[in-house]
This record gives structure tokens, sequence and C-alpha cells, in this order.
């Protein structure tokens, strides 16, 4: 099966799983991305505090997002390493996510996705490898 690649600016990503995330994505280019998002019950673990797979997600999603923003018609981006360090623990509150790429080359990608609370201090921070698939 030969699928075309997708832009994911043009992508309705309010449904499904990010849609469950609650992200509203801001900045959408191949140099950068941003996301609002808010901390809500059905995000929590057991002990009231936001999922760190939650975070997970998150910075999963700015990355694929960016690097398949960046790599355009080309071909699309499959995550093959995702690294999310929980820096702050919180059970209610917004969010903002911002992703950069670190390193952007002809297989691979690296993403760095920061995640801060209203008042600016780091929440959980990680880094998304992207291999870059290409049609045959």
């Amino acid at each position: 099966m030969d699928e075309q690649p997708r832009d994911p600016a043009s992508t309705d990503m309010s449904g499904g799983f990010v849609g469950h995330l609650g992200l509203e994505f801001g900045e959408m280019t191949g140099d950068r991305i941003t996301a609002t998002w808010s901390i809500r019950p059905d995000l929590h673990q057991p002990y009231g505090l936001l999922h760190g797979g939650v975070h997970c997600s998150v910075v999963e999603t700015l990355a694929s997002v960016g690097g398949a923003l960046w790599l355009g018609e080309e071909g699309h981006v499959v995550g093959v390493n995702n690294n999310t360090d929980f820096l702050r623990g919180l059970s209610e509150g917004d969010l903002t996510s911002t992703g950069t790429p670190l390193h952007r080359g002809r297989s691979q990608q690296l993403w760095l996705v920061e995640t801060t609370d209203a008042e600016g201090r780091m929440v959980a921070r990680g880094q998304v490898r992207l291999q870059n698939l290409y049609p045959r």
C-alpha cells in the first residue's frame, strides 16, 4: 500500500487520542510547534497527579507534528525513541508545551519538547527521535 504523506497543519487533530489530550495548537511550523492544554482528573494517575504517560504523549505528539511539517511532502515520520523527564508533579492547571528541533538529518530527527506551567516553571522535558520514512 503506497500511503501519501499528510500535512499535519491541515489535518483535524481534534479527535482521537490527540483530541482526548485536549491540545490546542498554536504555532505550527517545521522549526517550532506549541500547544496549550489543561490538567484534568481523567488525566491523573491513581495518586491524583498528572500521569507521566500524558507528558510522554504530548512530547511525542508535538515532536511528530513538527517533524512531519519539516519533512513535508517528501515522506512521513514515526517516533523511535521517547525519553521524558517529569520535573514537577501537578494535579491541576494550564500547561504550555513547546517543541524545537535539535537535529534534522536525512534519515532521523531529534526534537526537544519542554512543558511549563502558568508561572513559567518547567514541568516536564522530553526528547523524541523520529525516523524519516520516504515513499518507494
